[in-house]
């Protein structure tokens, strides 16, 4: 049986300038499929725009507001919302409050499948 605890996990900041806990990935667990990961943006902070050839992403907004762009569409998201961010698509968070969320990668998230214009 596999259980991590939030706490118990080292925060560090992603390629795209997120800072992310890593609840369980290949880092911490014998993951095969997927990552799960918990993010962090203060006020005013965004993720620098990008996308990921391999990884599917699924973001669920735990706290804060914000604006979500994948491929050139916005929408303004908050606590609750769940967001499909497709492999190959282009995309950045913005938050307009402190905000925090989960990152679901399948395959797991992986810095090598992070590119930027």
């Amino acid at each position: 049986m596999e259980i991590r605890n939030r706490e118990e996990q080292e925060p560090f900041t992603t390629k795209d300038g997120s800072t992310i806990r890593s609840l369980l990935d290949l880092s911490n667990a014998p993951v095969k499929q997927q990552s799960l990961a918990e993010a962090s943006l203060p006020m005013g902070g965004s993720t620098e725009r990008h996308y990921h050839k391999v990884s599917e992403e699924l973001y669920y907004l735990l706290e804060g507001r914000g604006v979500m762009e994948i491929d050139g569409e916005e929408r303004e998201v908050g606590p609750g919302d769940a967001i499909l961010i497709p492999a190959g698509t282009w995309h950045e968070i913005r938050a307009a409050e402190e905000m925090r969320f989960l990152c679901c990668c399948a395959p797991p998230y992986a810095h090598e499948d992070t590119y930027f214009e």
